[in-house]
């Protein structure tokens, strides 16, 4: 909106010009995610819901009561200003409300009384991934880029939505998975939505920058950079009031919609594999322990039965690693991760 305003002002008076960059809106949209978040989680997180705490997870006591859903607030905000700053398309509003639809599943399994049950909520999940997969596809054969090759390879529409809805299904429960620590979940998506926005604005969006290094060139790469910075704000404004010991919790309406955007960023990247590099803390503390559910309910085998997952609970149960411990050595281990592998991956192309 503020993006076509720019365009209609800019004939009238040059500097409105500045409207319609990608560089300003970006930033205008992040300092108002922020701001907005931190004013209004306290003002308004007395209408929340209490946290009811989780079986059998480690220290769940020290949460039961908090106010908990308080991805209800700033998933809202999100969603409003990116109406207003980004250019908008077809595909981005698909996705803002597919998005909303991922916060409001978590939003009702936080107010409810009894927690909703692991195969509603998966199953919601999944239609959210393969109508979000299609919407993502435009309904045709999709390009990507791997690894070690500088060639780009056009994946049939029937094997790319399966495989999209999986990535989607994944990072959407793996990302829920991890918020069990003061601070956890919001860093580790806080890094992955910063390594991921710089990633699309400024290397795929840019079209010197992707040419030199071999990379793929998407006109609207910015846009989606955009939208990533513009979530880590809302973020850092959650996490002020998150850092342990928390006075609130996201719940299921923030950690569903987070990872929900996380998957849809990996897939605009163009690159599926970067999700091991902007998020393999995230996704081995949180998704290994769906795949060890799923091996020992599904095929009746044992597997990893010494181990407690989420990975979080097992350091902090069977190491003594405090909240604190368990946060900077799971974020200092992302970052590693991450810039070892960017370096690595730009190298060899």
């Amino acid at each position: 909106m503020i993006y076509w305003l720019g365009e209609f002002l800019a004939q009238y008076f040059g500097p409105f010009r500045l409207l319609t960059s990608h560089l300003v809106l970006s930033g205008l949209s992040v300092l108002s995610c922020f701001l907005l978040t931190f004013i209004l989680l306290p003002r308004l997180m007395h209408k929340l819901p209490r946290d009811r705490g989780r079986n059998h997870a480690v220290q769940s006591a020290a949460a039961a009561g908090k106010p908990t859903g308080a991805g209800v607030i700033f998933i809202c905000l999100f969603l409003f200003i990116e109406l207003l700053f980004l250019p908008w398309s077809f595909e981005i509003l698909g996705i803002l409300t597919l998005t909303f639809g991922a916060m409001l599943s978590g939003w009702l399994d936080d107010k409810s009384v009894t927690s909703w049950g692991e195969y509603k909520k998966g199953l919601i999940d999944m239609v959210l991934a393969i109508a979000a997969a299609l919407l993502l596809s435009g309904m045709k054969d999709v390009s990507i880029w791997l690894p070690f090759t500088s060639q780009t390879f056009l994946m049939p529409l029937w094997l790319f939505v399966p495989l999209a809805t999986i990535l989607l299904w994944a990072t959407i429960n793996s990302t829920n998975c991890s918020d069990g620590v003061d601070g956890l979940s919001g860093t580790l998506t806080a890094f992955a939505f910063t390594s991921l926005g710089a990633l699309l604005y400024f290397i795929l969006g840019h079209k010197e920058i992707s040419h030199y290094l071999l990379l793929p060139h998407y006109a609207d790469g910015a846009v989606w950079g955009m939208m990533a910075f513009s979530m880590v704000g809302c973020i850092l404004g959650y996490l002020w009031y998150n850092a342990n010991p928390s006075i609130l919790l996201m719940g299921d309406a923030g950690s569903r919609a987070l990872g929900f955007l996380l998957g849809v960023f990996v897939i605009k990247s163009g690159n599926p594999f970067c999700i091991l590099i902007v998020s393999a803390v995230l996704m081995v503390n949180g998704g290994t322990g769906l795949v060890k559910v799923a091996i020992m309910r599904f095929f009746k085998v044992s597997f990893l039965k010494n181990i407690r997952f989420p990975l979080h609970d097992h350091v902090r149960h069977n190491k003594g690693w405090s909240n604190t411990q368990v946060l900077v050595r799971f974020a200092l281990l992302q970052v590693i991760i991450t810039l070892t592998l960017f370096i690595f991956l730009i190298k060899v192309r």
